[in-house]
């Protein structure tokens, strides 16, 4: 992969870094589900107007995987960090939808593990167990709560890896290879599905009372802030930052792209302590290296799957795109 493109992933994974300390900045304005469903609004609204659906990919897998990706990641991610998850803690165990992906891969779609892949899960999941104790070691139920919501965020994450999984399968099968903007259009149009969900139970969740005093707070210093960080994660994290990524991934082989997200909670971390002051003890960090090391174990493709994927790159790059 040629410099400028190792630049562009670099760019990409310090982008999604700190795009945790913006949902932190965003949520002490907004409560958790308002919060989401403004996200996904913003983006929602120009995506219907302007980008078309994705070809050839049926409308139970587009409503599977907003449902996964973007309803159940989200939700429990921000309701996690609305109840005490530190952002940079939450940038590293969202990392467990990796493990969730490959589990319930083998579980539901029947995909055959190697012993490579079992051991990266294995090493992941000790990895997220020992922070979930350590968590719990800290404060009780108080502080082990977070992380098994943030975990809950993974689980959403994975299933929408697996809807995205099966909606290419279908459009293959049936003489539809997806193209480069197929790819893309998808992840766009995933942003369709979380609005009306995520209002109506922040409606009735959170209730219109709540809502109303986060839209008129926002002249102050923390609505302007909250702003600040809501416009990064739509227009920088999510539609800057997943195009270049998705360019990428259809461009250059994704056993060299896909290691690159494995930088972002290593950025979320230093950016939470330094824009945040959020410490994380050393123990943590300790078996965040561990979780880190059994995603990029799990995720490294043999070689076999190597050769296959240059046969055939448009096919596996567009689908691993989805990500």
């Amino acid at each position: 992969m040629p410099l400028s493109a190792r630049l562009l992933a670099l760019l990409v994974a310090v982008t999604w870094g700190f795009n945790f300390v913006a949902i932190h900045l965003s949520l002490e304005q907004f409560p958790p589900l308002l919060c989401a469903a403004v996200r996904f609004t913003v983006i929602a609204v120009p995506v219907v107007l302007f980008v078309p659906r994705p070809r050839g990919v049926p409308l139970r897998w587009l409503l599977a995987y907003g449902a996964g990706f973007g309803v159940a990641q989200f939700v429990f991610l921000y309701v996690a960090m609305a109840v005490g998850m530190p952002a940079g803690l939450a940038s590293l165990v969202l990392q467990s939808s990796a493990p969730f992906t490959v589990v319930l891969a083998a579980a539901l779609l029947h995909e055959r593990l190697s012993g490579r892949q079992v051991a990266g899960v294995l090493v992941a999941v000790a990895g997220l167990l020992g922070i979930a104790a350590s968590r719990a070691e800290l404060g009780g139920a108080a502080t082990l709560l977070p992380v098994l919501l943030t975990m809950l965020g993974g689980l959403g994450w994975a299933f929408g890896n697996l809807a995205s999984r099966l909606a290419w399968r279908e459009a293959v099968a049936a003489g539809r290879p997806p193209r480069g903007a197929d790819s893309l259009r998808l992840v766009l149009w995933v942003s369709v599905v979380p609005p009306l969900p995520l209002a109506l139970a922040s409606l009735l969740v959170e209730g219109p009372h709540r809502i109303a005093g986060a839209f008129t707070g926002l002249g102050t210093r923390t609505g302007l802030l909250a702003l600040a960080g809501l416009a990064f994660t739509v227009m920088v994290a999510t539609l800057v930052g997943q195009v270049i990524w998705s360019a990428l991934m259809a461009r250059h082989p994704s056993s060299s792209v896909a290691p690159f997200s494995m930088l972002v909670p290593v950025v979320g971390m230093v950016a939470a302590h330094v824009l945040l002051g959020e410490a994380t003890p050393w123990r943590e960090v300790a078996l965040g290296a561990v979780v880190v090391a059994g995603v990029l174990v799990g995720s490294r493709p043999p070689r076999v799957r190597r050769r296959v994927e240059d046969a055939a790159p448009v096919i596996d790059r567009a689908a691993l795109a989805t990500r």
